[in-house]
């Protein structure tokens, strides 16, 4: 099954995307090639910016929480995706424990598990839900807006193996982004697949790294296809250390922020772009309650 498009185009292919479009084969093939020398998240979701002339991602979750807003005509494709990713791990699989966030309050995010649950159900998987939050000590159901409901679990941890009551699962599925560090509970687990890896999770890794590995991808992806790689690729610097309560690292912020948009500019100016070029500042791990916010202008 294809997914179709109900948008119709309302004027000219854009050059990159016609150079995309002719390039499918060896597109295609190259990929084929990477996915036998790196093995692919197990699942994931990519913030993509299109200005037209410029197509790149500004975001990678590896603990995606959007499954929720696929359509109904996307789902079997969801399903046969989660029974492929399946099989290469565990082919005998048969019970997934699935660890959501801790967010019971958020309905949007919950619609995103009921979803997850469903996907995996059909690809023929019993799963479960089990929950990281402490305050959970028996079956908790929670309500969802179409009206069912989802039922967390207190997990369980036996040895090397976690699991619920009467629930063993050989493979336990992550959608917590593990912000917090990792709890004790998913740490020294030899005999069962922990998707994704514990080191994918904020508490270790780096939106700097992420942007540096894409980077190199870029600009072989580039190459294959003879363009310039900014065009599939926003530009990234590591920052400074900065406490906006004290004010302490905003200048060397601001001259970070201000050579940014002067290489924007040129890159602007190479291609006759008139748009007014901004820089997006945002922490280096995860949220942490700190929004991202674009600078248009570094003395602002």
């Amino acid at each position: 099954m294809v997914p179709h498009l109900i948008t119709a185009l309302t004027g000219p292919i854009n050059e990159l995307e016609a150079r995309v479009l002719d390039s499918m084969p060896a597109i295609e093939r190259w990929f084929r090639l990477e996915w036998m020398e790196h093995t692919p998240p197990f699942y994931s979701s990519v913030d993509l910016r299109n200005a037209g002339f410029k197509l790149a991602p500004v975001d990678t979750n590896l603990f995606p929480s959007g499954f929720n807003n696929l359509t109904p005509e996307m789902l079997p494709l969801a399903v046969q995706a989660a029974m492929a990713a399946i099989e290469k791990i565990c082919p005998e699989a048969k019970n997934l424990l699935l660890v959501p966030g801790v967010q019971s309050q958020n309905s949007f995010y919950l619609s995103n598990v009921q979803r997850l649950v469903r996907i995996f159900t059909q690809a023929g998987l019993n799963v479960r839900l089990g929950s990281l939050d402490e305050a959970i000590k028996a079956p908790t159901p929670v309500a969802l807006p179409d009206g069912s409901e989802l039922v967390l679990e207190p997990l369980l941890r036996t040895r090397g193996r976690l699991g619920l009551k009467d629930f063993d699962p050989c493979t336990i599925l992550l959608n917590n982004d593990l912000s917090a560090g990792v709890p004790r509970a998913l740490q020294h687990l030899h005999e069962q697949y922990l998707l994704p890896p514990l080191h994918a999770g904020w508490g270790v890794r780096r939106k700097s790294r992420h942007c540096q590995s894409y980077e190199e991808v870029a600009k072989k992806f580039a190459k294959l296809l003879g363009m310039d790689p900014w065009l599939i690729h926003p530009m990234t610097a590591t920052g400074v250390e900065v406490d906006f309560a004290s004010g302490a690292g905003l200048d060397a912020l601001q001259t970070q922020a201000d050579a940014q948009l002067t290489k924007v500019r040129r890159k602007y100016k190479e291609y006759g772009t008139n748009e007014k070029p901004f820089v997006v500042v945002k922490t280096d791990s995860g949220a942490h309650g700190f929004s991202p916010f674009s600078v248009r202008d570094a003395k602002d």
